[in-house]
């Protein structure tokens, strides 16, 4: 055998007897190999053998084993060689096994339809076998010896239609078997691949083949955790290629709507860290009982772990985040830096580990052609080893091949190490173990002051028909979880009502499971719930009706205090994108990604990183974005559209407009349009309906905003929208002073540009009237008296912030004047610059006295502040000591006495 054409062959065979072997009985391969070994292995390459016709079944097996020969020298010679990087040797196999597969579906398809008939569904269409690639076949990561994963599904059940008809049950499982047999048979050349078909429903126990309905069914009532992990990499193999594609396109969609629910979870699922924990610890025990310490694939720091790594993240988040349902390792990895999942130096760890492992295996598999994964004991075949890794000796390669594994174990640990093994020293104090005095003392030494009420709020808990009603799984979790609470209650400024609180958020949350496993397995996560709700009773009431806001806690960005919002609205629209069509997860997908971000923005403010000036604007410009990306699937929801774009615009007014919303702030909405088309009006009718629904409905992620849309021209008998020209005519001719004192807060927020320049145009308009000041300052008083007739005050010690004299509208309406009142003469009041800015103008302008201005601005700053910290609190709504803010009080009045007089 000549081999001296390069001087790369000779090691390539020195290391791999299956390759000298190969081309010592084969010499044929070895000039086809010269002509193309320095290239990739094509997909050309692999058909062309099998286009001619074959006699018979063992010309067919014949011809696929040859063609694997031929694979595999030039696979090896590449990989031994140093031409083909990983990416390249597991693509090439899984080429070469997804082109005999589907040439011996076709051939036997075709061989049992001309005897038997096609088989037909319901419809009478033809059928083909759908053949599912499980594991690295699945992922296009196939090993050079490996066996194959199928699982054999057809569409529906039904009868052949030939004279010698048959059931398509008994039709397809006769082509599973001559499948199987075309690729596993043993014969003279060998075997194109070993066949494993344990994946399918029920195993070895369970029929050949299944209908979709039949796997449905098994997924609902019998399918296991472990499955939802081997299911991560499933993928049809272009099964069927001489199917209709259409019918083909069907049957794959069916099929993924049935396997999708199964393995990826709607919610986020954090017992998929228990239960994949629990699957490695079967492994490792296997592992320990086989002396397998030296397997690259399911020792320690091995193959198995990085994939563990990568698919529990799968499932934990893929249901939510589609993007994460893909299948190769290493592009899952690189998915989990850019979601801030997995630091980036553990990535390329990882990864680097990866490739180094993979390649391993691979030598380790060449040598014989066999599926193994165990580093050899013969001192030659170690140096052979090293030496195909460009070692100098196996002690070289070993030091490297040991820093590998224990990077990844290191990142093992860190994902899947049980923070709550062994007993937590308070389990007898959430046990309720202990008599009296020792709890009491137990509560005493963390700080309760009052730890009779903590113990019987414990004892109510744990004697509640929803704690003894609990799944034994949740409620070993929520006992686990327990003791961690009453911990961290202890380390806030407030032990008694954080427990108070922790414990309502644990009841509301002890029948989801996944819930209880996140802040099992990450107790920084709990002590930062413990922090938050000691903080606020605002931000436990939020938690408890949103508990999915648990995974923000557990984000590195969540104290990042710069949001990027190009970046916020890039991820929701791609979010959006991957369920297009799906109203309701599109409305759920707005309403948790809002969520969110408040919550985000509350963890935060309660740490001290946000101003009220900030917070507002963050929160503001929340709304604007969820508005402006609800506004065109609305839209899209209408059937009979006139126009691509709609010709709509948004406007926002009150602190909308203002740019002061608040956690819980109301929406003050009109609805404007500027279109001719005759179809307009019932069409923008329609279209601020919807968007006023998606905005406010209840779903099962709650709901986005209250609207309030009663600012609209004409009040609750107008129109709900209105024409620009419309709104002009009635803002000239029929609006209340009060309504331009409403416009001087009102801006474009989402929709057509064009009309949003329109309105701020009209907007301009109205604002710069000359008006009569006199007339002017007693509508505005008029309006301010009925306020405050409609809010009457509290006792002479207590202030309410906004309705009070003194308070939050007295410097509101002292702004409007002066905009309404000197707009024609300094246009740049009609700027909507808060409340604030447009005081400090005005003392520039010397409209009023300029440090009248900056006291009564300081004031309104400080109410504003205070109010957002009764919205924190449990009392919201609660007034102030007047005592304490009577300098601002006066600062206000001082103002408003110089403005309007007495």
């Amino acid at each position: 055998m000549d081999i001296t054409l390069d001087s790369r062959w000779p090691a390539a065979l020195g290391h791999s007897r299956y390759l000298a072997n190969l081309l010592q009985t084969h010499p044929g391969l070895i000039p086809e190999l010269r002509a193309t070994w320095l290239q990739p292995l094509s997909e050309d390459l692999l058909l062309t053998p099998l286009k001619p016709a074959f006699a018979d079944d063992e010309a067919v097996k014949s011809a696929l084993r040859r063609l694997r020969h031929r694979a595999m020298a030039q696979i090896a010679l590449r990989d031994l060689g140093g031409l083909a990087p990983l990416a390249e040797v597991v693509e090439s196999m899984t080429l070469l096994a997804d082109i005999t597969t589907n040439f011996a579906l076709d051939h036997y398809h075709r061989q049992l339809a001309a005897t038997y008939g096609e088989p037909l569904d319901r419809a009478g269409h033809p059928q083909h076998l759908l053949i599912i690639g499980m594991g690295k076949l699945g992922g296009r990561e196939l090993n050079v010896s490996s066996d194959v994963d199928y699982i054999f599904v057809y569409p529906e059940e039904g009868d052949t239609a030939g004279p010698k008809s048959i059931e398509n049950y008994d039709f397809f499982t006769r082509l599973g078997k001559r499948v199987i047999s075309a690729l596993g048979d043993l014969t003279a050349d060998g075997q194109v691949f070993r066949v494993d078909m344990r994946l399918r429903p029920n195993g070895d126990s369970g029929p050949l083949v299944c209908s979709l309905d039949a796997l449905e069914n098994y997924f609902i009532t019998q399918g296991r955790e472990w499955e939802r992990y081997a299911w991560i990499k499933s993928r049809v193999m272009n099964a069927g290629s001489n199917a209709d594609g259409a019918a083909l396109g069907d049957w794959m969609a069916a099929l993924r709507r049935i396997s999708r629910p199964f393995v990826f979870r709607k919610y986020l699922d954090f017992g998929a860290i228990n239960a994949m924990r629990d699957l490695h610890a079967q492994i490792r025990r296997e592992v320990a009982r086989k002396d397998m310490a030296d397997h690259v694939k399911l020792g320690p720091g091995g193959i198995r772990e990085i994939e563990f790594i990568a698919q529990v993240f799968q499932l934990i988040r893929g249901g939510r985040d589609p993007a994460l349902q893909v299948r190769p390792t290493l592009s899952v990895l690189k998915l989990l830096v850019e979601r801030k999942l997995l630091p980036a130096e553990s990535e390329h760890e990882l990864r680097e580990a990866y490739v180094f492992l993979r390649r391993l295996e691979h030598r380790l598999q060449y040598v014989e052609d066999k599926q193994t994964h165990r580093l050899p004991d013969d001192p030659a075949e170690r140096a052979s080893i090293a030496q195909s890794m460009d070692f100098a000796d196996w002690p070289a390669m070993l030091a490297v091949l040991n820093a590998h594994r224990e990077k990844v174990s290191r990142h093992f640990e860190a994902v899947f190490s049980d923070p709550e093994a062994g007993e937590h020293p308070l389990t007898g104090l959430w046990l309720s173990q202990l008599d009296d005095d020792t709890a009491i003392e137990a509560f005493g030494n963390l700080g309760f002051r009052r730890p009779k009420e903590a113990i019987s709020r414990l004892a109510d808990l744990r004697a509640s028909n929803r704690y003894q009603q609990l799944p034994s799984t949740n409620r070993s979790r929520l006992d686990a979880v327990g003791p961690r609470l009453i911990e961290a209650a202890g380390a806030t400024n407030d032990p008694d009502t954080t427990l108070v609180r922790g414990l309502d958020f644990l009841e509301n949350i002890a029948r989801r499971g996944s819930y209880l496993a996140l802040l099992q397995q990450y107790p920084m996560a709990l002590r930062r719930v413990a922090d938050m709700i000691c903080a606020s009773h605002w931000a436990a009431d939020y938690l408890n009706r949103y508990p999915l806001l648990l995974d923000e806690l557990l984000d590195p960005r969540l104290y990042e205090i710069a949001t990027n919002w190009a970046g916020f609205r890039d991820d929701l629209r791609r979010n959006l994108e991957d369920h297009a069509g799906d109203t309701e997860r599109e409305m759920d997908i707005l309403r948790e990604v809002h969520h969110a971000q408040v919550f985000r923005l509350l963890a935060q403010d309660i740490s001290g990183l946000q101003t009220i000036e900030h917070l507002s604007d963050h929160l503001t410009e929340l709304a604007d974005t969820i508005v402006q990306e609800t506004l065109p699937l609305c839209w899209g929801t209408i059937k009979k559209r006139h126009c691509e774009t709609p010709k709509f615009a948004v406007i926002g007014y009150g602190k909308m407009g203002g740019k002061e919303l608040g956690y819980a702030s109301d929406l003050d909405l009109v609805y404007l349009f500027d279109d001719d088309s005759p179809e307009a009006p019932e069409n923008y009718a329609r279209l601020g309906q919807r968007l006023n629904t998606w905005l406010s409905s209840q779903t099962s992620s709650g709901i986005l905003f209250e609207t309030d849309l009663r600012l609209r021209p004409n009040g609750d008998s107008g129109l709900l929208v209105i024409s620009v020209d419309a709104f002009r005519d009635y803002q000239l001719k029929n609006a209340w002073v009060w309504e331009h004192q409403a416009l001087t807060r009102a801006r474009f927020c989402a929709g057509d540009p064009a009309v949003g320049k329109r309105f701020e145009a009209i907007r301009c308009e109205i604002l710069r009237q000359p008006r009569d000041l006199a007339k002017l300052r007693d509508e505005v008083v008029a309006m301010r008296k009925k306020m405050i007739d409609a809010h009457a005050s509290g006792s002479d010690s207590e202030f309410g912030l906004k309705h009070d004299l003194g308070g939050i509208v007295d410097v509101e309406f002292i702004v409007q004047y002066l905009v309404l009142g000197h707009a024609h003469q300094h246009p740049g009041l009609t700027g909507n610059l808060g409340n604030i800015a447009l005081l400090r103008m005005a003392g520039e302008l010397g409209l009023i006295d300029p440090q009248q201005g900056e006291a009564a601005g300081n004031a309104y700053r400080e109410y504003r502040r205070l109010q957002h910290a009764k919205r924190l609190s449990a009392t919201p709504k609660a007034r102030v000591a007047r005592e304490s803010i009577e300098r601002h009080i006066t600062a206000v009045r001082a103002l408003w006495s110089a403005v309007f007089g007495d």
